[in-house]
C-alpha cells in the first residue's frame, strides 16, 4: 500500500458533537456515533454535512498501545457556538500542519494506519505532533462499505 498524502495547514476550525472517554482495546466507536447521528440534526449552524471523528490523546500516542486511553469526539463543523444542544459540547480545532491520506476501503482496515505511522511517517521528514488526530466523512463516506471513502489527517511537524 503506497498513499502519497497532500501536506496541508489546517485553519482553526469550530466544532460541535459529542465526546467518550476510550481506549483500543475498549473501543466505544459504535457507541458514541449511535448517540450522536440522530441528534446531529439538532445542531443548526452546521458549515457541511462533513462529519469529524476526532482523536485526542492526553499524552503522545504510543503506538501500539491498546490501553491508552483518549477522547473519541463525533463532530460537525459549525459557524458559532451560539446553539450547543444539551447533552453536547463544543470543540475548538487549532490550526496546524497535517498529513491528509485520501483512504478509500473498509474503516475497519487497520492498514493505512500501518502503513502511516510504520512506513510513511518515518521516511517523510515529518514527525507525529501532539495535537489531535481526526478523520473527515463526507459524502462519499458509507460505513461498512468497502466504496467508502474518507480523509484520515494526521497531525505532523518538521
Amino acid at each position: 500500500m503506497i498513499i502519497q498524502p497532500k501536506i496541508k495547514k489546517l485553519s482553526q476550525k469550530k466544532l460541535i458533537g459529542k465526546k467518550l472517554a476510550m481506549s483500543l482495546g475498549d473501543n466505544k466507536t459504535f457507541e458514541l456515533w449511535k448517540s450522536f447521528m440522530p441528534r446531529r440534526h439538532e445542531i443548526s449552524n452546521k458549515k457541511s454535512n462533513d462529519m469529524f471523528s476526532l482523536q485526542v490523546y492526553k499524552e503522545p500516542l504510543r503506538l501500539g498501545d491498546l490501553r491508552q486511553e483518549f477522547e473519541k469526539w463525533a463532530l460537525v463543523e459549525v459557524s458559532d457556538f451560539k446553539n450547543v444542544p444539551n447533552g453536547m459540547d463544543s470543540f475548538v480545532l487549532e490550526s496546524g500542519l497535517y498529513a491528509v491520506f485520501h483512504y478509500k476501503g473498509l474503516n475497519t482496515d487497520n492498514q493505512i494506519f500501518i502503513y502511516i505511522f510504520s512506513d510513511w511517517l518515518p521516511n517523510s521528514g515529518y514527525e507525529l505532533d501532539d495535537r489531535p488526530h481526526f478523520e473527515i466523512l463526507g459524502d462519499k463516506y458509507k460505513n461498512g462499505d468497502p466504496n467508502s471513502e474518507e480523509e484520515i489527517w494526521i497531525p505532523i511537524k518538521k
